[in-house]
Formats: structure tokens, sequence, C-alpha cells
């Protein structure tokens, strides 16, 4: 089997699908991999690195496309693009297919194959597989790399002949991957750390990182509606949201630094800060907000912006991981690694099992056809 791999031509992408250490391990396997040159350059993998692996440099796009059977991409093929798809391709990506059902309309038309990373299932044997957790994890320490750049203090508490500096007070709002590690990174600096979710289940973690954890009482039924199957959080009841916001007010105008990381999978990202709960902050504070591609937790933030709100640094810095692109990179390689041999056989030829969850759940289109029902789902509501 033969694997593709282009540039990534969106805006400000710096990542690539592909790092040299991964094609030796694909070529062990029987994968050969033809990637675009200049593919790895911003993430600081040079194309002789590649050759070394063994790997094809090309210049022709349309000629690796032809040529491969499985192409991988960071992030899904610009519009200029998709037309080099056909019946014969198999296309892993991060597609964002619940966000944008209507591109995975158009790669559908093409006949190819397409499997969108963001969908494989969080069980164990996917764990290698999980391009979402890598990213988050990423995102979550980047974040509060950012917001100290940002924040007018320090974070850490300083003892000097001059006098004693606080250390600051930072509020992480959603302790999924992201949130823990920013939890754990905000420690690192020094600060005094606090922690939002709807999900009791996560305090032990949140404490086992140095965090203290904030709640909103759940009733029974609140409890059992709070986290899915797959481990995501829920939309929950207004009567929740209401006492939610009020406890969020209370504890975001206490601190320095709100990092923002709540997300509902396939849907518009919670308000949780408002403009009013912003103004209660003091002058000189930050918000990071790592929900804005998908509407943003914070009223107001704007994507690629710092905007300024009664004195607050509202940061709507969007696709934190390409900020680090050597790791990102070596991160998702990894990850595209797990899924390519997972739909190979042993000798390396594709070999799709219809019958693999991870197949299933991930696989968006194919013959032509939308295969994903809760894509067909948001296209039918369009």
């Amino acid at each position: 089997m033969i694997l593709g791999v282009g540039k990534e031509r969106q805006a400000k992408e710096t990542r690539v699908a592909i790092i040299p250490d991964d094609i030796k391990k694909l070529k062990k396997k029987g994968i050969d991999v033809i990637i675009e040159a200049g593919a790895g350059e911003l993430s600081s993998y040079i194309d002789e690195a590649y050759v070394q692996a063994g790997a094809k440099v090309e210049t022709n796009l349309s000629d690796i496309y032809n040529k491969s059977d499985v192409i991988a991409q960071v992030n899904r093929p610009a519009d200029d693009t998709v037309s080099l798809l056909n019946k014969d391709t198999v296309l892993v990506s991060q597609i964002q297919a619940l966000y944008h059902p209507e591109e995975v309309a158009k790669l559908a038309k093409t006949g190819a194959t397409v499997m969108a990373m963001e969908l494989v299932p969080r069980i164990t044997r996917a764990q290698k597989m999980d391009v979402l957790s890598s990213m988050a994890n990423l995102a979550g320490y980047k974040a509060v790399i950012l917001a100290a750049e940002n924040l007018k203090k320090l974070m850490p508490m300083l003892m000097t002949a001059a006098g004693t500096i606080k250390p600051s007070k930072v509020l992480i709002l959603g302790a999924g991957v992201a949130g823990l590690q920013a939890i754990a990174t905000a420690k690192r600096l020094g600060a005094i750390v606090e922690a939002f979710d709807t999900r009791p289940v996560v305090r032990e973690q949140v404490q086992s990182l140095g965090g203290k954890f904030v709640e909103v009482p759940l009733t029974e039924a609140e409890q059992k509606e709070a986290e899915d199957s797959g481990g995501y959080a829920r939309q929950m009841t207004p009567e929740y949201l209401e006492r939610q916001a009020k406890l969020i007010h209370e504890h975001v105008k206490k601190s320095d630094i709100v990092i923002t990381t709540a997300q509902i999978f396939g849907r518009k990202a919670p308000t949780l800060i408002t403009k009013p709960m912003i103004e209660s902050m003091a002058p000189g504070s930050v918000i990071i907000d790592l929900a804005v591609e998908t509407g943003g937790n914070t009223e107001g933030v704007v994507p690629n912006e710092v905007t300024e709100i009664s004195g607050v640094s509202v940061v709507g810095t969007v696709n934190l991981p390409a900020t680090v692109p050597y790791h990102a990179s070596q991160m998702y390689s990894r990850n595209i690694l797990e899924f390519v041999t997972n739909i190979c056989d042993d000798d390396g030829k594709l070999n799709i099992d219809p019958e693999d969850e991870i197949n299933t759940s991930s696989m968006v289109c194919q013959n032509g056809e939308v295969t994903h029902e809760g894509v067909k789902a948001k296209l039918e509501m369009s």
C-alpha cells in the first residue's frame, strides 16, 4: 500500500500528518510513503529527513493523489484539491464532520472513502489514535503559556527584599484533557488553581494535580445526564445552568486568569462567561478561550484576536497545537500511524474491516454517499 501526504493548505497551519520516524515504522509494515516537497518544513521536518527515512518526496500533488491508496492530512483538503480525490482514494484527516456537514457532502461527491480522525471512538483499543486528546493536551499547555504572556502579573509567589508578590489565581472551566493539562501547567508555574466541570467524576483528577474542584451541586437526575457514554459533557438543564452561572461569576471575578475549555461534541460551545462577568474582573486580567473555534465560551471573543473588554484581555487564538508544530506533528503522526495500520492487513494491503467499531465510527462517506448518521442528520437540518 502507498500512503500519500500533502502540504497543509489551511491558513496558519504548521503541522504535518507524518513525521520521518513513523515512516520507518510504516515501511516495516509494508506501507510506502510519498510526501509533497516542503510538507514538513513549518514543523521543522525537512525533506532530507523524509528521504533518509525511506519516503519518496514529490513536487506534484496530483501525482501523489493518483499514486496513493490512502491520503493522510491534518485538515480536510482545500477546495482546489478536493477534485484530486476519486473513488479509489481513502482520505484520513480531521474533517470536523459534525461541524461542517456540507464539506462532507462535497467530499462524498468525489466517491472517495473519507475517515474523520476526530470521530475515532474513545475505546481502549483506539487510545493511540485519539487525535482529540493528543491535540487537547497541547492546547491546554499552550493556553497557560499564552495567558502568562498576556498577564500583567507574575504567576508564582515571590519573596523579595522589596516585599512579597502574591501568586496569580487561575480558574479553569472544563476539566477534560485540555483542562487537566492547563491545571498541571499552571501549578508548575506557581499559580493557585481552581477548576470547574459539570462532571463530578473528574473531581479526583483535578485534586490530584493540585487544583481545587469547584462544583455546582447536582440533583440525582442531573448526575446521570452530566456525561454521555463517550465521556463528553452533555448540555445541562436550564435550572442547572442558572446555578452554574452564579457560581462561575463568583469565581471569575476573583481570578487573574480564566481558561475556558468547555465543548459539547458536535454542537456549539456553551457560553459560560458573559460581559458582566468580564466587567467584574480586575483590569489586566486575561481570559483564554479554547472553544473559540466552535463558537467560544466567552461573550465577545473573536477568533485570532485579543479583545479588550473593560481592561480584560480576551484571547481567541485559534489552533493552539499549530503553535508547537514539532511536537504536535509528532503526536498527530502517531495517531495516523496507528489508524492507518488498523485499516491494513499484516502484509500492508488496504483492508477496511466493515465490522470494526473504529472504522464504522470514523467513516463519514463512501461510494458517493454520506454514511455517518450524525452527519446525515445535520445535513437534513440545514
